[in-house]
């Protein structure tokens, strides 16, 4: 076929592209075109209004033979020309003392290498919760906006509450995708609603419905280390399966560097974003033994001289003001030199595993920013490393705890001498840990409070260093402009010269309510004002208003580490009043001497609540959790498998506490003997298990390592190949929470063994494991029995859970529903 001179064809496809193809109403002559136009090459960078970007008209030429057309490939969507790169990094539970990078005595390389080469913020701030900030940072808009008031599992009816991101909300994730990045999410999500948290979908709220095409991490606020509830884009899965060494802190390093190096081998020149979220240091604080040793005896000085010396070092690294004050000590917290020898070696012990969970943690993000210089795109690489979702974590109550779920099940100060027991394997696959609030407190230095409290800084002051070669010049210097966590979305599209869109999927945008920080980058704008001006605080009715170096505050009616409602009402919550500007750690309250400026600030907030969907205001805190929300098994009580089926969420299981029950297995048994899981649901730290061990049936129940009851009879001979019916009927002794009661294990209708508990898990399963048919997918029951997966080797005709009714009270139900969302926070 004669083909015409190439520059005539440049020009003709080039006039057919151009009069073609639209961008809404905005023609594509407005953007920028690059390669040969119609050739599988060409790319182009769109204006962004309309995401997608309606599919330009053909372009080529269509006869009835192919050797009189010609053909036409659309253009490839791009981002600007020189767009940046973005590692999007945030810890999860550490306030503003916890990092070295801020004053802490926790090393932190990573983050001080960033610092180092960019800037450090030193008023930057979070919502005071984890999936509340989280929604915030990947939209742009406030945590009500986003309809994340407060976590999904306590979730409400209102707009602010649903705990669903609505589709005018575009996440950061979709922005960049659409306008041609790589997107990818590593770590933590718990931005998925609870009820949509299963592998039937929709999928809408998932990493990829929010943007990210492609997802490897763990879905809600926490899960084990060593054994972790882990998805692959909507898939679970379990690589930790024959690693022993296995933790998933490097695992997540692993993928995400070798996630990077493939897109660099496969389309070298395609800018990617990666938001990079580890668990670390949520509970349960679960490092490896090597970090833990590197931290032997460093928290013996207990927790008011670390204050003191975390105090110091801020001071001297310039990240507080030289006026600022240390804020008293709380009066409902011990101080460390009244304590027993045996609490302080204890608490150290505590204290050196969360110090290393952090280390190990910020290690693990180094290798990730090395895996980016290593590839040679450090230079034009936007990297911005929050320390901290919300501040350091308060729920491991008063004495902390070596199985978090106990705290979970209401068992709040488990005696120091119990504990002492597992101090050699604290932070170990043999503990599920969390340190006293008293250390929390601490690593929050300078301010008060804690995770939880968006009322002052100990709940919502986070680190924040921000590096950019190709664009940062001021190198070490410290940023002292007041930034709330939905500015970072915003910094992100003006780095990148991506406009927020008009319209995505059809749908008209709400605007960003952030403000980009990019400003801030020149050496001169060091002393600039903040372009942030007002941001409202509000987590379960504590509230704060900021506005030009004033900020105006209620005063929490109750600890959170005590995890329970408050009772006042809510119109009769203290107000404080801080000067900012002269008093940067909330420590001289000015409300008695300046009631007029409080009561502006105070309609301030009325203003800014009403503006951004924080009405109504509810102060039940974890009580929420009884609101009815959707779900595809409420009021069943009968539940009927067949065959394997694996990763079931708890949310959609059927639940066995604090009621009688009883589960029926008709198996097939093979020749030689059956073995392996028939059903279970939890694990190593709380659950049950009904399977058969070397041809016996055994049902064990493990109260939340308290207490392991196994019901089986080794004195029978195995079962013969062939159909069997297994029962295990349990008779609660309720009324009444966590009572014991009497189960019975039969085969085809033989008693095998009758035994009675004391007690039964009254609140929550550990809400990492899953409901599993078949196989054990995560920790074992009784992992004297048997390890993980061990797969059922005969044939599971039919499995069928009958429940009978709940038999709590009212408040007792309240109760239960309160712990399944502190689980999850």
């Amino acid at each position: 076929m004669q083909r015409e001179p190439r520059p005539a064809r440049v020009v003709s496809l080039f006039a057919a592209l151009l009069a073609a193809a639209t961008i809404g109403s905005t023609p594509v002559a407005a953007q920028q075109i690059t390669g040969v136009p119609g050739s599988p090459s060409a790319t182009i960078t769109i204006d962004g209004k309309q995401l997608p970007p309606p599919p330009p008209k053909f372009g080529g030429v269509i006869k009835e033979s192919y050797k009189d057309s010609r053909p036409w490939w659309p253009p490839r969507v791009v981002p600007p020309k020189g767009a940046p790169n973005i590692l999007l990094i945030m810890t999860d539970d550490q306030g503003y003392g916890v990092s070295g990078t801020f004053g802490g005595v926790i090393p932190t390389p990573a983050l001080d290498r960033i610092a180092k080469a960019g800037l450090r913020y030193t008023q930057f701030n979070s919502t005071a919760l984890c999936s509340p900030t989280r929604a915030a940072l990947i939209t742009g808009r406030n945590h009500h906006s986003a309809g994340f008031g407060v976590i999904s599992e306590l979730s409400t009816g209102y707009p602010g509450y649903d705990s669903i991101i609505t589709p005018d909300k575009a996440t950061v994730g979709t922005i960049l995708r659409d306008n041609g990045y790589a997107t990818s999410w590593f770590g933590k999500n718990h931005n998925t609603p609870g009820f949509q948290y299963s592998e039937a979908g929709p999928f809408d709220q998932w990493p990829s419905g929010m943007g990210f095409d492609y997802f490897y991490g763990f879905m809600g606020g926490e899960t084990d280390q060593w054994t972790p509830y882990l998805f692959r884009d909507h898939t679970q899965i379990f690589p930790w399966l024959g690693k022993p060494d296995y933790n998933l802190t490097t695992d997540l390093a692993d993928e995400a560097i070798k996630h990077m190096r493939k897109l660099d081998a496969v389309a070298p020149q395609q800018p990617f974003f990666v938001y990079y979220v580890p668990g670390g240091t949520h509970s349960p604080h679960q490092p490896t033994k090597e970090w833990i040793a590197r931290f032997k005896g460093k928290f013996d000085m207990g927790w008011n001289v670390l204050r003191e010396q975390i105090f110091a070092n801020q001071k001297r690294l310039g990240v507080v003001p030289a006026n600022a004050e240390l804020t008293p000590w709380p009066a409902e917290l011990a101080k460390w030199e009244t304590l027993s020898a045996d609490e302080k070696k204890l608490f150290a012990r505590q204290a050196e595993v969360f110090a290393a969970y952090a280390a190990y943690t910020d290690h693990e993000i180094g290798r990730v920013i090395q895996a980016v210089e290593d590839m040679g795109k450090l230079d034009n690489t936007l990297i911005i490393y929050i320390d901290g979702d919300n501040g350091t974590s308060p729920e491991g109550s008063t004495l902390g705890t070596p199985n978090q779920m106990t705290a979970y099940n209401g068992v709040l100060d488990v005696p120091v001498a119990e504990q002492l027991q597992f101090y050699d394997a604290w932070g170990s696959s043999a503990t599920y840990p969390h340190m006293a609030v008293a250390w929390s407190w601490a690593f929050d230095t300078p301010f008060k409070w804690t995770k939880q409290v968006a009322s002052h800084f100990g709940g919502t002051r986070q680190g924040l260093a921000i590096s950019w070669p190709a664009r940062i010049k001021d190198t070490g210097g410290v940023r002292q402009q007041f930034h709330h966590i939905i500015d970072v979305a915003p910094t992100i599209l003006e780095a990148t010269g991506i406009k927020a869109p008009e319209m995505v999927n059809g749908i008209r945008q709400a605007p960003i309510e952030g403000v980009s920080m990019v400003y801030t980058f020149d050496q001169a704008s060091a002393s600039t004002p903040t372009r942030h001006h007002t941001q409202y605080f509000e987590m379960s009715s504590n509230r704060g208003i900021y506005h030009d170096g004033w900020y105006a505050n209620t005063t929490p009616p109750i600890p959170p580490w005590e995890l329970k409602a408050a009772t006042r009402p809510i119109n009769e919550y203290q107000w404080e009043l801080y000067h900012l500007d002269q008093d940067y750690s909330q420590a001289n309250d000015l409300a008695a001497k300046m009631p007029g400026k409080l009561q502006e600030m105070q309609a301030l907030f009325r203003q800014e609540a009403a503006k951004y969907q924080v009405f109504p205001l509810d102060n039940q805190a974890f009580a929420r959790a009884i609101t009815p929300r959707p779900s595809a098994t409420a009021g069943k009580t009968v539940f009927t498998y067949s065959g394997e089926n694996l990763g079931i969420p708890t949310g959609s299981s059927p639940s066995t506490l604090n009621k009688s029950f009883t589960i029926t297995a008709e198996v097939d048994l093979p020749h030689g003997g059956g073995d392996g899981m028939l059903v279970t649901e939890g694990g190593r730290w709380g659950g049950y298990g009904l399977y058969l061990l070397k041809g016996r049936p055994v049902f064990t129940y493990n109260l939340l390592m308290l207490l392991s009851a196994r019901w089986a009879n080794d004195a029978e001979p195995p079962l013969a190949a062939g159909k069997h019916t297994i029962v295990f009927d349990f008779k609660y002794d309720g009324p009444g929470m966590a009572k014991g009661g009497t189960g019975v294990l039969t085969v085809d209708g033989k008693e095998l063994r009758t035994l009675q508990i004391p007690k039964t898990i009254p609140f929550l399963l550990p809400p990492d494991e899953t409901f599993d048919i078949g196989a054990d997918t995560r920790t074992g029951v009784n992992d004297l029995d048997y390890q993980v997966p061990f797969r059922f080797n005969g044939t599971l005709d039919k499995l069928t859970f009958k429940l009978g009714p709940t038999q709590l009270a009212p408040v007792e139900q309240q109760k239960a529903q309160e712990a399944v969302a502190k689980a999850r926070d």
